[in-house]
């Protein structure tokens, strides 16, 4: 898998097919129709790094995920998170929207404790569902209410959005995840992955609470499963396609940019919630990981 291209976001991925989109980084919304003309259509197999929510009004194909293969239908919805290997193939396609979105966008637009109220966003793999057609229809109008904001002009459009999507959430929980647990099943290696998962989410939430001031650093994340930190970094590496400390560093940033957006702290006080000793430290690691300063981003996104 060393030769798997990875894509950072959906308008990367239809740039590599050459099936160019226009997307926002944090969110997007498309109507798959509108961009794949051409049926049947098989994807290349890749890596994607950001949630997916696909809604198959109308379309059959089949949709693979870490090596596990799902037919489609119609009426048909199902979602990845970062770092899945995923491939699809469509046979049919009349009627079907996606919704791509960052963790950022989850945390600030949707609900600050996110993966808490909605653990199954945390899951390796998430079969597809297939609903009845007055079942899909309270999607429908979810999703199809979602585009009409994204298409918007409105100054409120995406905290609109956010809750929006809180909703569309809560009925996929409702429907399908009632009693999810993310920790139940699957091999050695995807429990690992689930465990680190949750770990880093729950430990930057005592961050960002202030009520721990030490930022975990690869070994510590390793040493709470008793393994070696190198065979914990393999696993990690070999099953989301990304290194632990890539993992560590997007979230840092995340909560940082969500800190910086959402309270009045300064970029000193932040950094010092979030593990640095010198505000230099963080000023530098947040400016190599955004190409901009603390109080930059913080003038531009307020």
């Amino acid at each position: 898998m060393s030769d798997l291209i990875v894509y950072n976001t959906l308008s990367d991925l239809y740039r590599a097919l050459d099936l160019p989109i226009e997307q926002e980084i944090d969110f997007t919304i498309h109507y798959l129709p509108n961009i794949h003309k051409t049926m049947p259509y098989k994807s290349p197999t890749f890596r994607a790094n950001y949630y997916s929510f696909v809604f198959v009004k109308d379309g059959s194909g089949t949709y693979t995920t870490d090596e596990q293969t799902f037919p489609t239908a119609p009426g048909t919805i199902y979602f990845t998170n970062p770092g899945h290997i995923k491939a699809f193939e469509m046979k049919t396609l009349n009627d079907a929207y996606i919704i791509t979105l960052t963790e950022a966008f989850l945390k600030e637009q949707v609900h600050p404790d996110i993966f808490e109220e909605f653990p199954f966003l945390l899951a390796e793999t998430v079969p597809p569902n297939t609903l009845p057609p007055a079942e899909f229809a309270e999607f429908e109008n979810l999703y199809l209410q979602i585009y009409k904001e994204y298409h918007s002009h409105s100054p409120y459009k995406y905290r609109i959005i956010g809750n929006l999507f809180v909703v569309l959430l809560l009925k996929i929980k409702e429907k399908f995840w009632k009693e999810f647990d993310p920790i139940a099943e699957g091999d050695r290696n995807s429990q690992i992955v689930k465990h680190f998962k949750r770990s880093l989410e729950k430990h930057y939430r005592k961050l960002a609470a202030g009520d721990t001031k030490y930022a975990f650093q690869v070994q510590d994340y390793a040493y709470e499963q008793n393994l070696h930190p190198n065979y914990f970094s393999h696993v990690i590496k070999s099953k989301t396609g990304k290194p632990v400390n890539t993992w560590i560093a997007e979230k840092t940033i995340a909560e940082a940019q969500s800190l910086l957006k959402n309270t009045k702290l300064t970029a000193k006080e932040i950094g010092y919630q979030l593990g640095f000793s010198e505000p230099t430290h963080f000023n530098s690691y947040f400016k190599k990981h955004t190409g901009m300063t603390p109080n930059t981003y913080r003038k531009e996104n307020i």
